[in-house]
């Protein structure tokens, strides 16, 4: 009975070993991985600062570029209003009030920092308005070294009785405008809200979708002027119907007419026939 016990306490210490084995492989594998893990992101350091220095250049390349794109912008009336207007997401932040007071905007410009991963501003010009004294409105948003987001903005000099960002919307709300839903918080609201710099959505839209091509959203066809185009098309169609139902009338008399004049062709040759 002895020599069984004793196979099988071996067999145990083989199973033993063998795991510890499998762990001191798995442990190896785990120390390299870690190794070939440094050296890959070592390799993705490298590429991002090589990244920046390619962005870096680029931009100073479409300065005179956006330059003279603005240049061009300038000649346009409403350009800039009718861009925000016509873009979905900063469409619904403007109510009425704040869309005439857009269309004293002249130019807008977003500067990246030098160094791009430290920030960026975006700066509003405008004409001589009645909402404020400020002739450029502009925000700023900044990265620190530990990567904490802040933002800062101009402070806008409100004309008497005209700080859009106090109105009540209740006093907004009225039937000519396109969207039909309640008044949004103003859309210069924006300048004074710093809670969030780090998600601020309108800044991330205005530097990466509108600033690159605004051309893009000036061009969006205005939809009211595409469903009175639909409309006129729908009465065309209805003109064109009726006329294909008067011509369709026609041809039926006409059709009547034809067979009247051969029943009394025939019933001219039967008298002959009598005669």
């Amino acid at each position: 009975m002895s020599a069984p016990a004793a196979k099988v306490s071996k067999k145990e210490l083989n199973s033993n070993h063998d795991g510890a084995d499998e762990t001191s492989e798995q442990q190896e594998a785990i120390e390299h991985i870690d190794e070939v893990q440094n050296e890959i992101d070592r390799l993705n350091e490298q590429a991002s600062e090589e990244i920046l220095k390619v962005e870096q250049k680029y931009n100073k390349l479409r300065q005179p570029f956006f330059q003279k794109r603005s240049e061009l912008i300038a000649k346009i009336p409403n350009f800039w209003v009718t861009t925000f207007v016509n873009h979905p997401q900063v469409s619904a932040l403007l109510g009425e009030e704040d869309e005439e007071a857009l269309h004293y905007l002249t130019r807008v410009e977003v500067t990246e920092f030098e160094d791009i991963k430290s920030g960026y501003r975006i700066d509003f010009y405008f004409d001589e308005n009645p909402y404020f004294e400020n002739k450029v409105l502009s925000k700023e948003f900044h990265l620190n070294e530990s990567g904490d987001p802040s933002s800062k903005s101009t402070e806008i000099k409100w004309k008497s009785g005209k700080d859009l960002t106090k109105r009540s919307s209740q006093t907004q709300n009225k039937a000519s405008r396109k969207r039909q839903h309640e008044e949004p918080e103003s859309f210069f609201t924006w300048f004074t809200d710093h809670s969030d710099a780090g998600a601020d959505e309108l800044g991330e839209v205005i530097k990466d979708d509108i600033w690159p091509n605004p051309l893009q959203y000036y061009l969006v066809p205005d939809m009211d002027d595409e469903e009175g185009e639909g409309e006129e098309d729908d009465d065309d169609d209805e003109e064109e119907e009726g006329l294909e139902d008067i011509d369709e009338e026609g041809d039926e008399d006409e059709g009547e007419e034809d067979e009247d004049d051969d029943e009394g062709e025939e019933g001219e040759e039967d008298e002959g026939e009598d005669d």
